[in-house]
């Protein structure tokens, strides 16, 4: 990540210093910070804008976005809004209530095959669902959400196992090893009746919690926040949901 900002730096300095926005003697001011929220890393570029300068702020913005796809460290949908003042602001977490985001750039997605069939952790399923009393078709629609029923899964920002577990999170639930089919399913439902007692059964909160964090539901006084990646995981658990409580099988 600090190279990621190094090279922000850097790429500001080769702006003309006679742009408006951008010298050294305007009241215009670039500012550029890391935030840590629910795990996750948040990057935001803050810059002033007047009509003299649009034209430049866009090839930054281009530039900017290029550099986002080729650092690893860079992970996320990143979106844009501008705010009342003009101020636009880019952010691989949109956080803020009420605001508009954009999506300017798409993280790419890693496809993840299925290793072995449902029945290999049937067991393990049921066990853990009848230890903490969670509905088994839920476990195996988390499951077929997050990992596809590849225990060895590895997401974009570290999550591991089959339900996915941040190391944080993993170290919480005091499993020590995600990619252990049993301890990983164990861990897994375990946090799912956390959630379920949090927010009282609601199941669309509960799942949206799982994917963003208890804190942002909270954050956004109980509801499904506002990103379109939680919201599509929680229409996709909750169809699959569906079909493993009706009984059909999910090749």
């Amino acid at each position: 990540m600090n190279r990621f900002v190094s090279r922000v730096q850097m790429l500001i300095s080769f702006l003309p210093s006679a742009s408006p926005a951008f010298s050294e003697n305007s009241s215009d001011q670039t500012e550029i910070y890391r935030l840590k929220k629910e795990g996750k890393e948040e990057i935001r570029e803050h810059f002033l804008t007047d009509e003299k300068s649009h034209m430049l702020v866009f090839f930054f913005l281009v530039l900017l976005t290029s550099m986002f796809s080729a650092f690893s460290d860079c992970r996320g949908d990143i979106y844009k809004y501008v705010d009342a003042e003009g101020v636009i602001h880019i952010t691989n977490v949109p956080t803020e209530a009420n605001v508009s985001y954009v999506l300017v750039m798409k993280e790419k997605r890693v496809i993840i095959e299925l290793k072995g069939p449902i029945t290999d952790y049937e067991d393990l399923i049921v066990k853990a669902s009848e230890r903490y009393r969670v509905d088994p078709a839920l476990v195996k629609a988390v499951i077929k959400a997050e990992s596809n029923f590849n225990h060895r899964a590895v997401s974009p920002v570290g999550a591991r196992g089959l339900m996915q577990l941040m190391p944080a999170t993993a170290a919480t639930l005091q499993v020590e090893d995600s990619f252990h089919p049993e301890s990983n399913i164990d861990g897994g439902v375990r946090y799912l009746r956390y959630l379920m007692n949090l927010f009282s059964g609601n199941l669309p909160l509960v799942l949206a919690a799982y994917n963003a964090g208890e804190n942002t539901v909270l954050r956004y006084n109980n509801r499904i926040p506002p990103y379109q990646e939680t919201r599509t995981y929680v229409r996709r658990v909750l169809d699959y949901y569906d079909k493993y409580s009706s009984a059909k099988r999910i090749p």
